[in-house]
């Protein structure tokens, strides 16, 4: 695309957003000429940071992926899949759902008297997901839609109309990093969530802050590298939005396949990893032992919860203080006891354990 060509797109979006700096513009017009224009297919993408899968997909969600329509995945640029668990009936909100893939797949897994809403601010994501909803709800056997669209901006969704307090759970799959404003994102995330509601995000991470020349390369940007944040960044973001601490549940390391993106990026390393944060109250500080009592779909015998808890049907875990605020404020009450050591309680906590997830993950990045 030509320089003066550029130069009109980024002045009609500064005229459409005035209140925006001009880094700020010149990211969202890379979103949208790099989203929006230049990927057609998932075969257009030049590193593996949008597709490779950190862990197995089970059964039941590879039997939903099949019922979703051809054109709908081919245009998805997510990286893996994002599904968190137990969701019957709940309300979802995707950040950033490009053509609606993990919408429709999520739509089924919650089912008819539950919803998901779907976020994004380009026109022609949006137009291929909104095509299909008829066709979905047809393919899924219920008798209305539980799923829509919006457009918007993921760093203002209560001024795209979504209403807080309203969703269980808000996902994200490799958009974060595509946010000039990260923390904007993350609090309004915090806002839209009821509380014990989950932020469960797939997104790409660095090995280190990154410099300039790396932030404002378009291709970098595009390719889900240039934005990524610092993992320790995220820690600090979280706990000013009013986050649990961030949990890893899975990490996997990114390829650069194109050498002239090599060298730009030089010594600097980054991993596709997913987070679960929390809404729920803060200072708990008892022990806890807690039981996984079963019922989740696809862990019915053992839930991996993330890289450090993996619970085991009817067995005896005790757990830190953040992971015990979670089973008890969370949607995943039902799903166990808790109880403090030499006694019986429905609530618990234990002292916090140093940041296991964040030390696992500075593993995987210093490790290749």
């Amino acid at each position: 695309m030509c320089h003066c060509v550029v130069q009109i797109c980024l002045l009609r979006l500064s005229s459409v957003h005035p209140h925006k700096c001009t880094n700020c513009i010149f990211i969202e017009f890379c979103r949208l000429d790099y989203y929006g224009k230049r990927l057609q297919t998932q075969k257009d993408l030049q590193t593996n940071a949008c597709l490779a899968p950190t862990k197995p997909v089970p059964p039941f969600i590879r039997e939903a992926l099949k019922k979703v329509h051809p054109e709908v995945s081919d245009k998805y640029y997510g990286c893996g899949l994002v599904v968190p668990e137990c969701l019957e009936g709940c309300r979802i909100l995707d950040l950033g759902s490009g053509s609606g893939r993990d919408c429709y797949m999520l739509s089924q897994l919650v089912g008819e008297n539950g919803h998901v809403t779907g976020i994004d601010m380009t026109e022609g994501q949006l137009e291929v997901a909104r095509t299909y909803i008829d066709y979905h709800m047809k393919e899924f056997g219920f008798k209305k839609p539980n799923v829509d669209y919006v457009q918007g901006y993921i760093e203002a969704l209560t001024e795209a109309g979504l209403p807080k307090n309203s969703y269980d759970i808000v996902i994200s799959n490799c958009v974060v990093n595509l946010s000039p404003d990260k923390k904007r994102v993350l609090a309004e995330a915090y806002n839209v969530l009821k509380d014990g509601g989950e932020l469960y995000f797939s997104d790409v991470y660095s090995s280190a802050r990154l410099p300039e020349e790396i932030k404002t390369h378009k291709v970098l940007w595009g390719e889900c590298l240039g934005g990524a944040l610092w993992w320790k960044d995220l820690l600090q973001l979280a706990d000013e939005v009013g986050f649990s601490p961030p949990r890893l549940v899975t990490a996997s390391i990114i390829t650069v396949d194109n050498k002239e993106l090599q060298d730009i990026l030089g010594d600097f390393k980054f991993v596709s990893a997913t987070y679960r944060l929390f809404k729920i109250p803060k200072g708990n500080d008892k022990t806890c032992q807690t039981i996984y009592n079963g019922g989740i779909t696809g862990a019915e015998s053992s839930f991996q919860f993330d890289c450090h808890y993996t619970f085991k049907a009817n067995e005896v875990v005790e757990v830190d203080a953040e992971v015990a605020s979670i089973l008890t404020h969370s949607r995943f009450t039902e799903n166990f006891t808790c109880q403090p050591p030499g006694g019986s309680s429905t609530s618990c906590g234990a002292k916090p354990k140093v940041s296991v997830s964040f030390k696992f993950l500075d593993v995987k990045l210093s490790g290749f």
